[in-house]
């Protein structure tokens, strides 16, 4: 069980984590029990971990990078949940925190993200769970090797089903942007299948 109650850095105060809905000076979140929050975000937000841990692996490529980032997300999913808005979609929202905090990763180490094979360690593989035919091997690593604007859109579309408008909203990029990156990324895809199978 991930201990969702300890404090970390780079939480966003007065913003929402999706970008929208900020309450503004005359609006207050909904006043509650520490308790009754705790509840809530257990019966709501904790179900949708396997799905956060996919996602999360997609964007490090390796499993104990992608627990770390699923355990900062409920953290910061946490500390920010007296400002979610019942009844809407947490998932889309928990993934808005994870691309936010996968970007903040980067910022704090200012640099393009790199991945390093451990030579005596042997190659990252993904949990049993997570294992492949061979066609989705293929597949997966194309889709590894799309810029992360294509790579982002083309995975929250075609793997999670998120809608367009979600995509806009985890993303932060109007929905035009989203619908461009999705045509080019699978138009890029397809480019790198044929050539693998040529």
């Amino acid at each position: 069980m991930l201990d969702v109650t300890s404090s970390t850095d780079g939480v966003w105060g007065e913003h929402t984590p999706t970008g929208r809905r900020a309450p503004g000076p005359a609006a207050t979140p909904v006043a509650a029990e520490p308790r009754e929050l705790e509840c809530r975000f257990e019966r709501e937000a904790i179900p949708h971990l396997t799905a956060l841990y996919s996602g999360a692996y997609r964007l490090t490529r390796n499993a104990a990078d992608a627990e770390d980032l699923v355990q900062e997300t409920c953290l910061r999913a946490f500390r920010a949940f007296h400002l979610f808005t019942p009844d809407t979609n947490i998932r889309a929202w928990l993934f808005t925190i994870l691309y936010r905090v996968r970007a903040d990763q980067f910022r704090k180490a200012a640099r393009s993200p790199r991945v390093v094979e451990l030579v005596h360690e042997g190659p990252a593989a993904a949990p049993p769970q997570d294992e492949l035919a061979r066609g989705q091997e293929v597949v997966l690593r194309a889709l590894a090797r799309l810029p992360a604007p294509f790579h982002n859109a083309v995975v929250l579309r075609d793997m999670h089903d998120f809608t367009y408008e979600e995509i806009a909203g985890i993303l932060e990029v109007p929905i035009g942007t989203v619908m461009s990156r999705i045509h080019r990324g699978r138009a890029l895809l397809r480019g790198m299948l044929q050539g693998a199978r040529a």
